[in-house]
């Protein structure tokens, strides 16, 4: 399995804490059936900054532990991107980390209450420069969770979105879950994601997400996330269902 988004990396954002917590999270990882991590910090998100330069060394050092404990796990470089005004600017400053080699889709963090007013315009900006994004997490922002149909003028654009597992398996409560299946049945998503900070706290839960996804939907389903994570590290054009648009219900409910 490709995790998409994990804060492996040691000291550097809410994540491993240190060496130490990386190679446990490295340990469990592997026993989930994890092979490739992109490694995700934060950046930019008014905490934490997180460059392209400072990113790449982290991970060639965290790799060479791994390699030396024989420990089978691959880790990549990437960022979790916070949107800002600056964003373009900053990817030509060559500050900015992608999913694959040929920086084609770049993982994008909206603040968790909201979507900020000019998203439309940097995204089409990212489009114009032959970058797609991939929105993270959706299911937890308060716009999508309030009406997950409001991914659709996104998606039109050309963007992808990105389920973290937790979500699906019920760790942040039972309405961001039921967003979450609403969102998988829908093909709102196009790929799942640990999102995972440690072993302890907010750890891997990509097997279970996925096992159960397989139970509600099928095994087809969880082949074509799985076929998305592998397409995005390689920078190749991903094949996905079409979304659907939810249908209300009486009162607005979903």
């Amino acid at each position: 399995m490709i995790d998409l988004h994990c804060h492996i990396l040691p000291g550097i954002d809410d994540g491993a804490e240190d060496l130490g917590a990386s190679i446990a999270m490295a340990e469990e990882a592997i026993s989930q059936g994890i092979t490739h991590i992109l490694c995700t910090p934060h950046h930019n998100n008014g905490k934490y900054r997180n460059p392209k330069s400072k990113v790449i060394s982290l991970v060639a050092s965290l790799q060479e532990e791994l390699d030396a404990r024989n420990l089978p796990l691959t880790v990549l470089e990437g960022q979790e991107v916070r949107i800002t005004g600056d964003l373009i600017e900053d990817i030509q400053k060559n500050d900015i980390l992608f999913t694959d080699l040929d920086d084609t889709y770049i993982l994008i963090e909206f603040p968790t209450i909201e979507v900020p007013t000019y998203t439309e315009k940097i995204f089409f900006d990212l489009m114009q420069l032959g970058k797609i994004p991939v929105i993270v997490h959706p299911e937890r922002n308060a716009h999508f969770r309030k009406d997950p149909n409001n991914l659709i003028p996104f998606l039109d654009m050309g963007c992808l979105a990105q389920l973290t597992a937790p979500s699906y398996v019920g760790v942040f409560g039972k309405e961001i879950q039921k967003t979450a299946k609403t969102m998988v049945e829908h093909n709102l998503v196009q790929m799942i994601a640990s999102d995972a900070h440690g072993v302890k706290k907010r750890t891997f839960t990509l097997k279970d997400a996925y096992g159960q996804i397989e139970k509600d939907f099928g095994m087809q389903k969880v082949a074509m996330l799985k076929q998305v994570a592998k397409d995005l590290i390689n920078g190749d054009r991903i094949n996905f269902p079409a979304y659907t648009e939810l249908k209300k219900k009486r009162f607005g409910l979903f």
